[in-house]
C-alpha cells in the first residue's frame, strides 16, 4: 500500500510540475519575444513528453499488478524461500543462484508470459531493475497477445 502512496504522491507532483511548467510555456509564447517563443515552444513538448511518459510508467504498473495477481491466483508464483538480510533486501547470491532456472523456462517457452513474469521476479530480485522491468514489459505483451487471440 506505501508503494501506491508513493506513486500517488510523484505523480501528483509531476502533474503539478507540468502544469506550472504549462502556464510558463503560455506565457513566453504570448510575449511576442522570438527567444521568449522558442523557449515556450520548448516548454510545452516538455510537458506533453512528461506526460506521455508519466502515462506509460502508470500504465505499466497497473498491468504489471494485474499479472502478478492473476499468477497468484493460479499458483504460478515462484515459492522459493531467498534469505533476506535485516535491512529487508533480498540476499543477492541466493537471488542469483535461482536465476538459472526461470531463464530456462523463458528458453523453452518464450511466448508464455507467466515464464517471463517469473523472470522479471528473478532479475528484480537479483537486483537487475532494468531487466526486470523489460522481462515484464515482455510477459504483459504476450499476455495482451493471448487474450486477443
Amino acid at each position: 500500500m506505501s508503494a501506491r502512496i508513493g506513486v500517488a504522491v510523484m505523480a501528483a507532483l509531476l502533474a503539478l510540475y507540468i502544469v506550472l511548467v504549462g502556464q510558463r510555456a503560455v506565457l513566453l509564447l504570448v510575449s511576442g519575444d522570438p527567444v521568449g517563443v522558442g523557449m515556450g515552444v520548448a516548454l510545452i513538448v516538455l510537458p506533453l513528453i512528461a506526460t506521455w511518459a508519466l502515462g506509460r510508467e502508470l500504465w505499466f504498473g497497473v498491468r504489471a499488478e494485474q499479472l502478478g495477481k492473476r499468477l497468484e491466483t493460479e499458483g504460478g508464483l515462484p515459492d522459493e524461500d531467498v534469505a533476506v538480510k535485516p535491512s529487508g533486501r533480498v540476499v543477492r547470491s541466493d537471488a542469483d543462484a535461482l536465476f538459472p532456472a526461470y531463464r530456462a523456462a523463458v528458453e523453452a517457452s518464450p511466448e508464455d508470459w507467466r515464464a517471463w513474469y517469473r523472470l522479471g521476479l528473478a532479475y528484480d530480485a537479483s537486483g537487475d531493475r532494468r531487466r526486470a522491468r523489460e522481462a515484464v514489459r515482455t510477459a504483459i505483451r504476450f499476455e495482451s497477445a493471448s487474450r486477443r487471440s
